[in-house]
């Protein structure tokens, strides 16, 4: 039987486990934390308080992940967001985006323009996005050996583009290389509704709204849906972790054996390729392949011995982008925050968006490259127990903010920023709920050198990598290695630094799985 060894027991290391597993393999994963799921882990944090650690909420978890590995028989259930997005605005007013004919009356509300010019974008937007999201399940050529196989994915690719208009296709260009800030002011007038869109253009991107290449970032994070509706976000109850337990225990139905609390300290490799891997303890696991579910940057720089990584590929990934600015923290609550702006039912059930315009996410972002971190950082904040009953005591309740622009360079250098910056992020949610800090009973806090320490997103970058052109689709992470294959033979990858990027999807488990059984033959 072919026996396989995966470094790394996140999401897409489960999902990777479990489809070869049921091609036929002998699957070990190989986890360095007590529990699998990476950063999609649910843990109780402050006591009767329990929520997703680090990756919080759900919408690009592949459909065909769900089924094929049964995630909802063992026990996964998603709730739609019956409200997307709640941006309180400096004025007491609100911009609420909810799913439905609702939102056109909202976003005419701050403008009329906007919301007769909305459904026209939308359209367009959709005309984009498909075929962005029909290449998420593809392996992407190579361009680097121009083999047949390599020939033949470009003609489909070419074939499926061909269509378009020809405005369309500049369009598709301009998304790739222009910033969110430009792409929303070409569309847009109201700051209002370019807040809500062009969030997601700093949501684990550190840079600005206006930096080039943005606007992919945005549109990266609408290419998911929930029940076949496209960008809608859900809440998995039970947080996060019941995504990664649902898939761990499908690995362990087809056979897969699983390591917690094990690190890996280097992989072995000989004449032939990878034969297994060393554990820290000294131990060896010998395997026929070796599959990375981590960071690029740890496995090429940290586990594969420099005499068996040639200087280019080293310096690659000695210079290969990982940086979000992320700052996590799950705070605990006895009583809901009370927000000084115009609600409507359900308005905290959604993302509440601490950043009324993109000027100020810019300003967030100048502020964290000059002092660490902005005075007025960028607060997303989700109150999962108005959904989830099981994550707070009764009458109480647990938040977990999603903060932005926090420089990842600082490093260890956050051990002394930590404090300052939860004064910041506190002050911001206390501005538009004054109840706030009083009703804190209890926090977890992650800057993003604690996000690093602890689950390897190097730089604290949730997606292992920047979501850029230099590091999309082919390069990512480097060209001649986006087919999930290394230059060492039995080597793979299927972290979220390979193709299509980051987010709790699956895919990208899923599809180096279809390379390695091609590569090894199995059922």
């Amino acid at each position: 039987m072919t026996r396989i060894v995966i470094v790394g027991g996140g999401h897409n290391g489960l999902v990777c486990g479990c489809y070869l597993a049921r091609a036929g393999a002998d699957v070990t994963i190989v986890e360095r934390s007590a529990v699998v799921g990476g950063a999609a882990i649910t843990e109780e944090f402050a006591p009767g308080f329990r929520n997703s650690v680090a990756s919080y909420t759900v919408s690009l978890l592949h459909p065909e992940v769900i089924r094929d590995l049964n995630l909802v028989q063992h026990g996964l259930a998603i709730r739609k967001r019956l409200i997307n997005n709640y941006l309180p605005m400096p004025d007491g007013d609100a911009f609420i985006a909810c799913p439905g004919d609702g939102l056109i009356a909202e976003i005419s509300r701050f403008s009329p323009r906007d919301a007769a010019h909305y459904p026209s974008y939308q359209a367009e937007l959709a005309t984009l996005v498909e075929p962005l999201r029909s290449l998420m399940d593809r392996t992407p050529p190579s361009f680097h050996l121009g083999g047949l196989g390599d020939v033949i994915k470009v003609i489909s690719m070419s074939r499926r583009f061909a269509g378009m208009r020809a405005a369309t296709k500049q369009k598709l260009l301009k998304l790739f290389t222009v910033s969110a800030g430009e792409w929303l002011d070409d569309e847009f007038e109201s700051d209002a509704v370019k807040a809500w869109l062009g969030f997601d253009a700093v949501v684990g991107h550190y840079q600005s709204p206006y930096g080039p290449g943005s606007a992919y970032v945005m549109v990266h994070h609408a290419l998911g849906g929930i029940d076949g509706e496209a960008g809608i976000w859900g809440h998995a109850m039970g947080g996060m972790g019941a995504i990664t337990q649902a898939m761990a225990s499908e690995a362990e139905s087809l056979g897969v054996s699983i390591a917690t609390g094990v690190g890996v300290s280097r992989i072995d490799v000989d004449k032939h390729g990878a034969k297994g891997v060393t554990l820290s303890g000294g131990e060896t696991i010998e395997a026929d392949a070796v599959v990375s579910a981590i960071n690029p940057r740890l496995l090429f720089l940290k586990l594969i011995e420099p005499r068996h990584c040639p200087a280019d590929i080293r310096r690659h990934f000695e210079q290969f982008k990982c940086a979000s600015g992320s700052f996590r923290m799950n705070v605990a609550l006895t009583e809901l925050p009370d927000f000084q702006h115009r609600q409507i039912p359900h308005c905290l059930e959604g993302g509440i968006i601490m950043a009324p315009s993109l000027e100020y996410m810019d300003a967030a972002y100048e502020g964290a490259r000059r002092r660490g971190f902005s005075e007025r950082p960028i607060v997303e904040m989700l109150i999962p127990s108005l959904v989830d009953d099981s994550l707070a005591p009764p009458g109480a309740h647990v938040a977990s903010l999603f903060c932005q622009q926090f420089d990842p360079g600082l490093g260890a250098g956050w051990d002394g920023l930590r404090d300052s910056a939860v004064e910041a992020i506190i002050n911001t949610v206390s501005a538009h709920a004054p109840n706030f800090r009083a009703s804190i009973t209890g926090m977890q806090v992650l800057s993003p050198w604690d996000l690093e320490q602890r689950f390897g997103l190097v730089g604290g970058d949730i997606f292992h990598g920047r979501m850029s052109l230099d590091q999309l689709f082919s390069a990512r992470p480097m060209l001649g290695m986006g087919q999930y294959r290394t230059h060492i033979k039995g080597l793979y990858l299927c972290s979220a630094g390979t193709h299509p990027g980051g987010g709790v999807s699956g895919i990208p488990g899923r599809n180096a799985a279809t390379e390695i059984r091609r590569d090894l033959h199995l059922g």
